[in-house]
């Protein structure tokens, strides 16, 4: 469509766009709106973004393509009229504790309020209080503050293709909310954050743990440890007024020292480890042609999603640990021999992502019993951590970070960006071949979120595919299974464009700030002297000291690697199949979750029933199909009573069954 439209008397030529708000956006008309998100399908539900077209009717500018020889006005008394009282009706029902709300400076709900002058809304609330959802390591959820506008759920959905998320009940009692009224620490959720990133409000923010970590750094007796990632240098100063990208490592240094961190290392350490200990996994693979393709296993919510969505790829996920939780344990085992009689250590790792909180908290990621990480704050908790002590951060003089987990080449850097991983890979294996060096890899665009590259080594070709956004990786991994793609390296990474548009970023709903992060994050790897992981003095004498020598090795597992296992879709929800009417009942519960069923709980399930049936016990017996997300790679998991039987039978099962039913 070409042509122009005339906006509030000036003729804008159509280039392309698909709607009359993106056309006021370039004729510098900021039309206010919350349900339009750019990278979303078009909702049209909030019924701000109001024009009057040729001088008649009245409709949502982001649902109305534009037309050439349309006359618009945007700013029309009833126009006006129109949004404020829209307005109002929202704030009616919106929870109003703005001094005291996590997003009381970035609330766009309060933004618009005071660009249009509402002080005070005429309408007395309609809806009752809901309680807070606060049970999921990473995200709260405050039903209460919630607009109804849809961005959270059309994210999960469309971008990661998830859907925890959706309307529920019908008119006033709408609610947006997990399947059964489940928290979100019960259903599908992967902790990406992405639904906090795009709400316009404070419905859905990343869980504060900034309190937990004030009483770690103000105890006497506790040696706390920072651990910085890549991606947190280029964002945090976007809070200070610092421009986007840019790069602010010695800065957050002499901050974190300044909050009473005792010392100060760098996650690109952690990643630089990961390079030595992927690649190998990778070549040893490769050699035996076992379990390929290799998926990366950094992102803690592509994890999740594999082991929930398809777990028939947990065998290809590498068994390395994050970055994070590497230099969780190679801190804890050099910090913790230094730790003087009565001193305890406290790991605080600083990252861009939620879904790092839920890392953490993984039984696999821990040691003992303890985990790895103690704390994983977000960079806006941070900042507000630095903001409360009001130290002016962008006066600060740059510090350094402590040896020898400070110091990491630009390949650990560029973990930040999304290809950063696989590049940091090719950048190793060919500085290891004759005449190699570290080259960018050339990138063959497939769509927007996933893309392809070739590296020749030797007379090898190994193939590389790189993807963003779990859509995007739920496509990938189909096509494998299907044989339609061969590939060798999958690189997933559930935010776009990387750790650099994680949802513990500072707020960026439109991806405004994301490439100039991205741009950081090159321009921090391009100007390193040493930019391949082989290069790292320090990563050599951390495996002669400490890991006896050898990549891959048996003392590398025990510090550097883990196990994953398919897991359930939602927690505590049972499907009654046999009631027993009896006083005395056995309660008989059959996992059907991924794991359990693709292990025969489903035949096992049905033998019960039959068995249940054929002893005339169906009055003193309780069987239901249940998703118990425990000992889910044991699976099928049978519970009776108060036990648990794994990788159980239907004779196991009856012989209890009877004992209990006596």
């Amino acid at each position: 469509m070409s042509g122009f439209v005339t906006i509030d008397g000036i003729k804008v030529p159509i280039e392309g766009e698909k709607n009359l708000l993106a056309l006021c956006k370039k004729a510098k008309i900021d039309i206010p709106t919350f349900c339009y998100h750019s990278k979303l399908s078009t909702y049209g539900a909030c019924r701000l973004c109001l024009v009057e077209i040729n001088g008649k009717e009245i409709d949502a500018s982001c649902v109305v393509p534009p037309k050439d020889g349309m006359s618009i006005r945007t700013n029309t008394a009833k126009i006006r009229s129109m949004r404020r009282m829209n307005l109002e009706l929202l704030l009616a029902n919106h929870k109003q504790d703005c001094p005291t709300c996590e997003r009381s400076d970035s609330c766009k709900l309060r933004e618009l309020s005071t660009r249009m002058g509402i002080r005070e809304p005429r309408f007395k609330p309609l809806r009752v209080e809901r309680p807070i959802d606060d049970l999921s390591e990473s995200i709260v959820r405050d039903p209460n503050k919630c607009i109804l506008c849809g961005d959270c759920v059309r994210y999960c959905s469309e971008i990661q293709g998830i859907g925890a998320i959706d309307f529920t009940h019908r008119g006033s009692d709408v609610v947006v909310s997990p399947a059964f009224g489940k928290s979100l620490a019960e259903v599908d959720c992967v902790n990406c954050g992405q639904c906090a990133a795009v709400c316009p409000t404070a419905a859905i923010v990343p869980k504060s743990h900034t309190n937990q970590v004030w009483k770690q750094l103000d105890a006497k007796d506790t040696v706390v440890v920072a651990q910085i990632a890549p991606a947190v240098r280029v964002a945090l100063g976007e809070r200070f007024g610092l421009k986007a990208g840019e790069n602010a490592t010695g800065k957050i240094v002499t901050a974190l020292r300044m909050l009473g961190f005792d010392k100060v290392y760098d996650t690109a350490f952690g990643a630089d480890l990961t390079v030595v200990e992927e690649a190998t996994e990778f070549i040893e693979r490769a050699t035996k042609g076992e379990r390929m393709p290799l998926f990366t296993s950094c992102c803690p919510a592509w994890v999740k999603y594999a082991e929930q969505f398809f777990p028939e790829l947990i065998p290809n996920l590498s068994s390395c640990m994050s970055p994070q939780t590497m230099m969780g344990s190679i801190i804890r085992e050099d910090e913790t021999k230094k730790l003087g009689e009565g001193k305890k250590l406290s790991v605080v790792s600083i990252m861009p992502c939620t879904a790092k909180k839920y890392e953490i908290a993984r039984p696999e990621l821990a040691r003992d019993g303890k985990p790895l990480v103690d704390w994983s704050l977000t960079t806006n908790e941070l900042a507000d951590m630095i903001q409360e002590s009001g130290i002016r951060f962008a006066d600060l003089e740059p510090g350094a970070m402590d040896m020898p987990f400070g110091f990491a080449t630009g390949a650990g850097v560029v973990f930040g960006n999304s290809g950063g991983v696989s590049e940091a890979v090719a950048r190793y294996v060919l500085n290891g071949l004759p005449g190699g060096k570290a080259s960018a890899l050339e990138f063959n665009r497939e769509s927007e979120g996933i893309k392809t590259a070739d590296l020749t080594v030797g007379d090898r070709t190994i193939t590389i595919t790189i993807v963003q956004g779990l859509t995007n990786a739920k496509t990938v991994a189909k096509q494998i299974l299907s044989g339609e793609r061969i590939t060798d390296l999958v690189e997933v990474m559930a935010c776009p464009g990387g750790c650099v548009g994680g949802a513990g970023q500072p707020i960026d709903p439109e991806g405004l700030c994301r490439q100039a992060r991205a741009e950081g994050i090159h321009d921090a790897d391009s100007t390193r002297e040493l930019r391949s992981t082989g290069e790292n003095p320090f990563i050599d004498r951390f495996y002669a000291e400490a890991l006896k020598g050898k990549a891959g090795g048996h003392r590398s597992h025990e510090l550097l690697h883990t196990t994953y296992a398919s897991k359930k879709r939602i927690q505590n929800t049972s499907i009654p199949l046999v009631r027993g009417t009896g006083k005395s009942k056995v309660s008989v519960k059959v996992c059907v979750g991924t794991s359990c069923f693709i292990r025969g709980s489903q035949a096992l399930l049905s033998e019960i029933l039959h068995r249940v049936e054929t002893e005339g016990l169906t009055e003193r017996v309780d069987v239901s199909a249940t998703f118990c997300a425990e000992k889910c790679n044991k699976g099928p998991t049978v519970h009776i009573g108060d036990k648990t039987f794994t990788k159980a039978n239907a004779d196991t099962v009856m012989a209890e069954i009877l004992t209990l039913s006596k």
